[in-house]
């Protein structure tokens, strides 16, 4: 099967936005979109204190192939997140040290996998931010052929390139970059009114009486 490649047009975020993405932690994104686009429970960080933020760059693959990966490593821009739907297989890796000292070099934000992936101690090691699915000692395959760059669906997520990731020990949320201004927006707005009842809490008022529940 051929390796089929897609036009990745999408506008590329400044430095300086990207900065107020980072302090944005995935929960509060998510909640500011009605608590939707969160990826699976299962997709988690290989190593703690990993956070990851940054535009998407999507690959589809077909089971147990790294080829497209590889390629998609090799193509996308510093600081761009490499985002696999490897189908959610657990049993084949198609991800390992040796691409992820290719990210690190390639000046990567990270990755995120459905699926599989091998060499963690290796990676971790690397310093590649990566959250999978899975981890297995059975390797890949190359050539059986996958997408570059179209539409997919990672951890029950639709995620386009050019979409913003974030991640960190919680999990992997995407907001499509056509809301990404509304929803920044109403993220740095949550972040200060969480700071207001974290602040009222300490100072003695409990949540009953902050949010004005029953308690009776």
């Amino acid at each position: 099967m051929a390796l089929e490649r897609h036009v990745a047009d999408y506008r590329v975020l400044t430095s300086e936005e990207l900065a107020a993405w980072r302090m944005i932690p995935p929960a509060v994104a998510s909640d500011c979109m009605n608590r939707t686009q969160v990826m699976k429970s299962s997709i988690k960080p290989i190593s703690p204190n990993t956070p990851i933020c940054g535009q998407a760059r999507t690959v589809t693959t077909m089971v147990g192939d790294c080829w497209p990966i590889c390629v998609m490593i090799a193509s996308a821009r510093e600081g761009e997140i490499v985002v696999v739907d490897a189908g959610g297989v657990a049993e084949v890796a198609v991800w390992g040290g040796v691409m992820a000292e290719d990210a690190v070099r390639c000046r990567l934000g990270g990755a995120i996998v459905d699926g599989a992936v091998r060499d963690v101690a290796d990676m971790r090691e690397a310093g590649l931010a990566m959250y999978c699915a899975a981890a297995t000692p059975k390797g890949p395959h190359e050539g059986f052929g996958g997408v570059l760059d179209a539409p997919a669906s990672v951890g029950g997520v639709a995620v386009r390139s050019g979409d913003i990731v974030l991640a960190n020990e919680d999990g992997v949320v995407v907001v499509p970059l056509e809301r990404a201004d509304a929803v920044l927006a109403a993220a740095q707005a949550h972040l200060l009114k969480e700071a207001s009842w974290i602040r009222e809490i300490r100072g003695g008022t409990s949540i009953p009486d902050l949010f004005g529940m029953q308690t009776a």
